[in-house]
């Protein structure tokens, strides 16, 4: 195999992974065919679109908090997850929460995932977010868009009075360790608060209609028709917190997928400063003694109150994916 010299020009020449859920023939069928409805009427004013693997314990609040915020439909593009990050999925979605889950199988090809999303959410979906489920979408006190289904509210308000903005790209401050060394209990909204000063990134949300025709994206944006532009959205109207850097035990099992990011070989020391990577670290997951304190300039706990504040069930004390681990905790018991 040649070594690609840009990440355009990579191909993964591989056997397709082993899986539980059918044959090679199903899978791909399910993959490479698109089964186009007939356009209709548009149901959803906000859909979400993302690539997981082995993240089921970080599925659950993210699914919930955004849907508080007013994303109705949600498109889980797995890549072999082996982690019961499908029951996760299927418990959503029987919970109402109107999730549908794609098997994808390929290494690094999230961009591909995303196009595919892009087709397939197109008939249904006003507005397509891009990102992963470790992103949060916040709006400070400063932001007119602060109660329930505020980020719905925001793209509703684009759909009536701006018809030539096909792209609404939010900044992304990274959140460190915190000074936390074991998983939070209430959930990374709540447990993660310190944070590097200035944004990494962004992300976007999308109008499907309005993407080139050739759907190529970089996972932050895509390539939009001629005609339509994109907007910066003001950091005082809306924010995402990217818990990027989260405590050793996590970061770890993600540190292969991050080392790996633009290069051929990723056990030569290439690009290692690189953001998408992992800045610091080199090719080796072994835990630096300062890990809980690194990436931390300043503390913020915007997200943190406005969460507790606002989803924290006042009879019980407790956020609402804390209140399922809680019942099935009891039911164990019995």
């Amino acid at each position: 195999m040649t070594e690609a010299v840009t990440a355009a020009q990579e191909v993964v020449r591989c056997s397709l992974p082993e899986t539980s859920h059918g044959s090679v023939e199903g899978i791909l069928s399910r993959i490479s065919r698109l089964n186009r409805r007939k356009r209709t009427e548009r149901n959803y004013e906000l859909c979400v679109c993302t690539v997981v693997w082995n993240q089921a314990s970080a599925i659950r609040e993210w699914v919930m908090y955004h849907a508080w915020l007013g994303v109705e439909r949600w498109f889980i593009y797995d890549s072999n997850s082996d982690d019961g990050s499908d029951e996760v999925i299927s418990e959503l979605d029987f919970e109402n929460y109107n999730i549908s889950r794609h098997v994808w199988p390929w290494i690094k090809t999230q961009e591909a995932g995303f196009s595919h999303c892009a087709l397939r959410a197109k008939d249904e979906c006003r507005w397509i977010s891009f990102m992963d489920v470790d992103e949060y979408f916040y709006f400070p006190h400063s932001s007119p868009y602060t109660g329930r289904n505020s980020l719905k509210a925001l793209l509703s308000k684009f759909s009536s009075s701006s018809r030539s903005i096909a792209e609404i790209r939010t900044s992304c401050h990274s959140f460190g360790p915190s000074g936390l060394s074991s998983l939070p209990a209430k959930g990374v909204t709540v447990g993660y608060t310190c944070r590097l000063l200035s944004p990494e990134r962004h992300k976007s949300i999308v109008k499907p209609d309005a993407l080139d025709q050739t759907l190529l994206n970089v996972v932050h944006h895509f390539h939009i028709k001629k005609g339509y532009r994109y907007l910066n959205l003001p950091q005082n109207i809306a924010l995402i917190n990217h818990y990027k850097y989260q405590v050793w035990e996590v970061f770890r099992s993600k540190f292969h997928c991050r080392v790996v990011t633009y290069v051929a070989d990723w056990q030569k020391n290439q690009n290692e400063g690189s953001r998408d990577r992992a800045p610091g670290l080199g090719t080796e997951a072994i835990e630096p003694p300062d890990w809980p304190q690194r990436f931390c300039e300043v503390w913020d706990t915007g997200l943190r109150d406005f969460v507790v504040t606002n989803l924290t069930d006042h009879s019980t004390g407790l956020l609402p994916w804390e209140m399922q681990y809680s019942f099935a905790h009891q039911v164990e018991k019995r």
